[in-house]
């Protein structure tokens, strides 16, 4: 039996500190349109087939997500090994490889026509990366040309990943030193090839794909599009993103939301160069810290990351955001393996609160720990308040806030599904709840009797109260 916090606890908490949030009775204009789809999964290259192979969950754990957003999540399939990998027509089998450990991902591999019809099954969009590293541009066609075959969904390609780190010893770069401007020149050069071997003169790549925010930027490469007249190959423009390093790895830090929001904020310029050309910017591949995560990523604190991250780029205008899954069995990031793992709880609840959403604005300043989010639907109206407290809970005396709410739209009442768990290091479930629900052991399905919180309305006004690392999604 999990360990729920029992509803008489959450009623006589003593709440500490005040704020009042102010609720606009419209979006504001000009804010940024939210795409149906926010919450995606990227998928390591090599691990692909195994996730739908071997993990029943993955197709679970998207049935989950689609049935709140009411539309399949998106799917993209790439990471380092999509750098690594070779085409093979003759190969039967979806993938080819050796490693010492099954811990490993592969310095070298081959995937053949199978590797895209299991792609091509997902019935959401899917993006693809394929190698430009190992500078082979007739074996990507060759690949480009079974994507286009096979995958009836595609959204995307991918020409190469995280070209930042290319080395001048990688074949794409003949010995010389890899700069922005010699990767720009490559991606615009591939796009013309790849889509002149595709006989497809449409948008199709997704640009970009890089790790950096100096110089190997979207604005950058976006003028290189432009100068070149390659703009039509682009369909949106790709970066990735995680906030931490697993080597040195912090979990309060990481839930922070006035940290969240500076985090985000480096991405605008980026974010306004693709729309300048009326194109997407996506967060094709991140989570909460690089090399599969640290000891931050298992727990539930990396769960509350996601679901604020997602919220503040949303409202920033990243159209999608996919969350990497790596090595099966060497990946504590992951959102499920065997089992539901804790992060997901976060991707959960922000589906909850986007779910046919058009806008959202931040009711707070982005200074502090505090955060608050009126949601908006298709007629401009508010229909839901997030509310988020980062103090950082881990044990002892657990803090909270006082939050009231004005402008709430006429009613005596709203009702409240909290997100909620014993501390912020919480790994696995026991102890996390989201409406005082949970994941099944082995399945991706809520369990056990919803809680929905009831907060009293006077005069357009509400209280509530909130504790260290909890949220609050309030249907107004």
């Amino acid at each position: 039996m999990r360990s729920l916090i029992a509803p008489l606890l959450l009623i006589s908490a003593k709440w500490t500190n005040a704020l009042t949030f102010e609720i606009p009775s419209s979006p504001p204009a000009g804010g940024n349109k939210i795409d149906p789809t926010p919450v995606g999964v990227s998928i390591e290259f090599f691990a692909f087939p195994d996730y739908i192979e071997k993990l029943p969950l993955t197709n679970a754990c998207l049935a989950t997500l689609e049935d709140v957003l009411g539309a399949k999540p998106p799917i993209r399939i790439g990471g380092t090994t999509q750098d690594r990998a070779l085409y093979d027509a003759s190969l039967q089998s979806a993938v080819d490889y050796t490693v010492d450990s099954p811990d490993d991902a592969p310095d070298s591999l081959t995937f053949g026509d199978r590797f895209m019809e299991l792609a091509g099954s997902y019935e959401g969009e899917v993006t693809i990366g394929l190698n430009r590293r190992l500078d082979d541009v007739e074996n990507t066609i060759a690949a480009a040309k079974v994507v286009q075959s096979k995958v009836g969904n595609l959204y995307a390609i991918e020409l190469g990943n995280e070209p930042n780190f290319f080395k001048s010893s990688d074949p794409i770069a003949h010995g010389e030193a890899w700069t922005a401007a010699a990767d720009a020149a490559s991606q615009v050069s591939w796009q013309t090839s790849v889509s002149e071997g595709l006989d497809n003169k449409q948008s199709f790549v997704q640009a970009g794909v890089f790790f950096d925010t100096e110089s190997f930027t979207a604005e950058n490469l976006a003028a290189k599009e432009e100068e070149t007249g390659s703009t039509g190959y682009v369909r949106s423009f790709c970066h990735h993103f995680y906030p931490q390093s697993s080597s040195n790895a912090n979990l309060s830090r990481l839930i922070d939301h006035a940290d969240i929001v500076d985090g985000v904020a480096t991405f605008e310029s980026q974010v306004a160069a693709a729309q300048q050309l009326n194109l997407d910017f996506i967060m094709g591949e991140t989570n909460s810290a690089t090399q599969g995560g640290g000891g931050i990523s298992p727990t539930y604190g990396a769960g509350l990351w996601i679901l604020d991250y997602i919220m503040q780029s949303t409202m920033k205008g990243i159209q999608q955001l996919f969350f990497h899954q790596g090595t099966i069995g060497n990946c504590q990031y992951c959102w499920w393996q065997d089992s539901v793992n804790a992060p997901f709880y976060g991707a959960y609840t922000a589906a909850l609160a986007l779910s046919g959403a058009s806008q959202i604005t931040q009711l707070d300043a982005g200074d502090s720990r505090y955060a608050g989010y009126a949601i908006y639907d298709g007629d401009g109206h508010p229909t839901r308040v997030l509310l988020y407290n980062s103090d950082y809970y881990a044990s002892g005396t657990r803090s909270s806030i006082n939050i009231t709410l004005t402008g709430i739209p006429s009613s005596s009442t709203v009702s409240a599904k909290r997100l909620t768990a014993d501390a912020a290091t919480v790994v696995g479930q026991e102890g996390i709840s989201i409406g005082g629900q949970a994941f099944g052991d082995g399945s991706c399905e809520l369990e056990g009797e919803e809680d929905r919180e009831t907060i009293a309305v006077e005069n357009g006004r509400a209280e509530v109260g909130i504790r260290a690392s909890e949220a609050l999604l309030i249907y107004l």
